[in-house]
Parts: C-alpha cells; sequence; structure tokens
C-alpha cells in the first residue's frame, strides 16, 4: 500500500502528470503505522495479508494489488494489542484471502497460530475471520474454530457458485462436491457454526441449467447468511472478453430468486433460535423503540442482522450481556436480558 503517496499522486494528476500509483504494488506491506479506529471502538477490522495469488478470471485485484504478501505475525499481534487497550472487544480478520496467511514468509499456512497468539490478549472478547477460501481451509484450522473459545463460531466462505461448468470457467478451485463435503466436516466438528457465503449470478456463460443447480444447492445447505451480487465486468480480466455475457436484466431476476429462497431460509433459522440464550454485543441504542441493538456471533458488522435487544438497564456500546431470544423478524432477532426473562 501507498497511502502516504496518495496527497502527492493527487498533486500530479491536478497538474496533468500522470504518477506511478502503484510503483510498490508488489513490495513488503507497509507496516508500523498507529492505527486510527473508525469503527465506534468497540470492534476493529486487522488486515492480515495483501494482494491475491487466485487469479479468478472475474477479479483484477492480481492486478491491482499485487502477490500474495502476509503481514509479519508480530506486527500484527502489536497493532492488536493496541486495538485492546483502546478498547476494542472484537477483532475482525481480513484480506483477500484470510486463509493462505503465513505462506509467503513462513513457508507454510500460519493462520490458526495467528489465532492462537491473538486470543492470549488480555480483554479480547472475540476473533471473527472473513474471506475464507474453502480449497484452504485446513484440519488445523477447523480445529482451532473448534476449540478456541475466542474465535467466534462464524466462517465466511464464498463460494461463488455451485456450478462445477461456472466453478471451473471462473478459475475456482473446489467442485460443487468438495464444498458440499467440507460444510458436511464443518457441521460436524464446529457445533452451532454460522456459515456465510457469497453468490455471483449472472457469470458469462452461466446457463438456466447453471442456475437452477447453485439455486438448488443453496436451498439444499441452507447457509446462516448469504449474498448475491450480479456480475459485473471488470476491465482487463479474462472473463470480461467471454462470449456469452448475461443480459443485466436476467443477473438481476436471477439474485432476486436466489435472494427470496434466503429470506426465507433466514426467517427459518431465526425462528429456531427463539428461547435461546446468546450473548450479544451491544452497538447502540434506538431511544424511541427503547430497544438496543446487538450483534450475536453470527453476525459481522454491516452485512448481517441485529438483536434487537429490550431492557430497562443502562447499557452502553461495546457492553457484552446474555440476551434470551424470545422472537424473530427475517433476518433479525427480538430478545431481552436473560436474567429479566420471564414466561
Amino acid at each position: 500500500m501507498s497511502i502516504d503517496e496518495i496527497v502527492g499522486a493527487v498533486e500530479k494528476t491536478v497538474k496533468g502528470e500522470r504518477p506511478e500509483y502503484l510503483k510498490s504494488v508488489s513490495g513488503p506491506v507497509v507496516c508500523g503505522k498507529q492505527r486510527l479506529i473508525t469503527t465506534g471502538g468497540h470492534f476493529e477490522f486487522l488486515k492480515i495479508a495483501e494482494g491475491c495469488n487466485k487469479f479468478c478470471t472475474y477479479c483484477v485485484i492480481p492486478k491491482v494489488r499485487g502477490r500474495y504478501r502476509s503481514v509479519p505475525m508480530e506486527v500484527l499481534i502489536g497493532e492488536a494489542k493496541d486495538l485492546v487497550e483502546k478498547g476494542v472487544k472484537e477483532l475482525i480478520l481480513v484480506a483477500q484471502e484470510t486463509t493462505l496467511y503465513g505462506v509467503d514468509l513462513y513457508g507454510e499456512k500460519k493462520l490458526p497460530e495467528l489465532l492462537r497468539k491473538l486470543s492470549e490478549i488480555p480483554g479480547l472478547y472475540g476473533i471473527r475471520v472473513l474471506y475464507m477460501y474453502p480449497e484452504e481451509l485446513t484440519d488445523e484450522l477447523i480445529e482451532e474454530f473448534s476449540k478456541n473459545p475466542k474465535v467466534l463460531k462464524y466462517m465466511d466462505i464464498p463460494i461463488q457458485s455451485a456450478s462445477d461448468r461456472i466453478l471451473k470457467s471462473m478459475g475456482r478451485k473446489t467442485t460443487r462436491a468438495e464444498i458440499t463435503k467440507l460444510i458436511g466436516k464443518l457441521r460436524e466438528r464446529v457445533p452451532d457454526i454460522a456459515l456465510r457465503t457469497t453468490l455471483i449470478s449472472g457469470f458469462p456463460g452461466e446457463t438456466h441449467r447453471d442456475f437452477k443447480e447453485t439455486f438448488e444447492f443453496v436451498k439444499e445447505v441452507r447457509f446462516d447468511r448469504l449474498g448475491v451480487f450480479t456480475y459485473s465486468r471488470e476491465e482487463g480480466t479474462p472473463a470480461a472478453a467471454m462470449r456469452a455475457q448475461v443480459p443485466n436484466f436476467i443477473k438481476k431476476m436471477r439474485r432476486d430468486r436466489i435472494m427470496r429462497l434466503q429470506r426465507n431460509i433466514a426467517y427459518e433459522k431465526a425462528f429456531e433460535e427463539v428461547g435461546r440464550t446468546l450473548t450479544v454485543m451491544v452497538e447502540g441504542k434506538l431511544p424511541e423503540e427503547g430497544a438496543y441493538v446487538c450483534r450475536t456471533y453470527k453476525d459481522a458488522p454491516d452485512v448481517d442482522g441485529y438483536l434487537f435487544l429490550e431492557t430497562d438497564k443502562e447499557l452502553m456500546t461495546g457492553d457484552i450481556v446474555k440476551a434470551r431470544v424470545t422472537g424473530a423478524r427475517q433476518y433479525d432477532l427480538t430478545g431481552v436480558i436473560e436474567d429479566e426473562f420471564t414466561e
């Protein structure tokens, strides 16, 4: 990254010059700068790597951000300790692909070790991991999710499609059968795991049969959280030059059909939570409704649902409390403080 060069690049552009914005795109990740908390203070994102080695046919990131480069573990631990000292309770690990962390620096995947070391930081409530490629999920990593109490039982695993033909055209490294087997293993070895995925609708060459395979897969697997994006042509990618580009109205129609299906699945799963006691983190308050907005371990900030907590107690953003789930609202839940619950 070249954040410190942004102002200079803008000034050169205004003068009509053409600066080399990405001259250090494949160089070491810039480390050691003081972090500013921009999320409100109780959770924060921790970027553990830059770039990507996957070269999916629809993605320009390897060209823009370079090859995969991990941030040294000691730098991440120091940054995490600093964030926790400032009040952060939940760390959210991000990268273009978190599961490959460490391969470039240490010759092997080091995400499990990083999770163990981060979990030793006093005052840290939980660690959430995003952007995990299915083919890179090792038994060691799954075991860390199963046994480490500070690693939130939430996995964000983008699969993009469930059609083997489209997966191959995308340059993805897994098949529908392999993804199905992985999901079965995760649910067996990590009880109460929350699984999130993302899909792309209308990838070039996607037929109705391909779409139906993905639709039926979503119905069968029943992800806890799911998002669908319509395919967008990225200049300079192989997919942008592919024939049989799907019309926009078909992309949107297919996206909407899957999202309608997922809404029903989400409601059914939310209703299954009624009566359970969950640990939640307070995000804020809705004064007009007299309720606090909270997140469970199944909810990443901004992309998932909420639990609306009714209580007369005075709570602060970032507080962690036990809540009894009393109702479901499609993607969201309602609840009360556990010790205030009465039949």
